[in-house]
């Protein structure tokens, strides 16, 4: 068995306030302790709406920031890891990023591949980014929001080893939630998703988020669903060794079985 105990911190970030942000997410560590891991949103740090590159920059963080300093001794100190969606600055391009820091060390950080609608006028997508961590001898992989709904993603991920996926989200369509049944399925993985709620208006612009963070066995099974307006912590302990059984029949091995041959790329 390879157990772990992972927290959907689904909340409501401030807008452009990476300090009461930062704040809020250990007061909410704090007050659900016993998870291994914290999963929160997509850009929990800095909120999602940007209405200019002026806005991105402001909240953007570099590898070097002392946030991450912070976020890695907290997490040091009690022995856990924090998954989360960021800005992020690259030498002056801007990526919608996510990283997996845990117990003081920066295991990974992933940077959006496909990017949603007005995303594309702030950041830059990412190439080749697909990659599997290590953590308590489980491989876990990481895709954003909008990502879900290319098939490749969560395939490329398996492919590579995970035995979860972890996915901070902003989702304002009604589709994802349904389809994280399907995509854990055919991939025969846990997939954790972890959205945001409430509203966010800057200027002309608001988005409703849609909330219900949820956990997906490999058989399709939600092993839970959180509320789709109301701010909620909860912890969920799994087996990731489930993951590692890839056969749907006695003759059929859902890796094994692939035909990349006869597959248009």
């Amino acid at each position: 068995m390879k157990e772990v105990k992972i927290a959907l911190v689904q909340f409501k970030p401030n807008h452009l306030n990476i300090e009461k942000n930062l704040e809020r997410s250990f007061d909410l560590i704090e007050q659900n302790q016993g998870a291994d891991i914290y999963l929160f949103p997509e850009l929990y740090l800095s909120g999602y709406l940007f209405t200019s590159i002026e806005e991105v920059k402001k909240v953007a963080l570099r590898s070097d920031n002392i946030v991450f300093d912070t976020i890695k001794k907290y997490t040091k100190d009690k022995k856990i890891a924090i998954i989360g969606g960021y800005a992020e600055d690259e030498s002056g391009r801007f990526f919608n990023s996510a990283f997996f820091i845990a117990e003081g060390e920066f295991l990974l950080n992933y940077r959006k591949v496909h990017l949603f609608n007005e995303e594309k006028l702030f950041f830059s997508p990412s190439f080749n980014d697909y990659k599997v961590t290590k953590y308590r001898d489980i491989n876990f992989g990481i895709m954003i929001c909008f990502d879900w709904i290319f098939p490749e993603a969560a395939r490329t991920l398996t492919l590579k080893g995970a035995n979860i996926i972890l996915h901070p989200s902003n989702l304002v369509l009604p589709y994802c939630q349904d389809a994280m049944i399907t995509r854990a399925l055919e991939n025969r993985v846990f997939i954790a998703t972890c959205n945001r709620v409430g509203t966010e208006k800057v200027g002309k612009k608001k988005l409703a988020f849609t909330g219900k963070s949820q956990i997906v066995d490999p058989s399709g099974k939600r092993l839970i669903q959180l509320p789709s307006s109301k701010e909620t912590v909860k912890i969920v302990k799994i087996d990731a060794s489930l993951s590692e059984n890839k056969n749907i029949t006695n003759l059929n091995n859902l890796l094994q079985d692939r035909r990349p041959d006869q597959y248009i790329m």
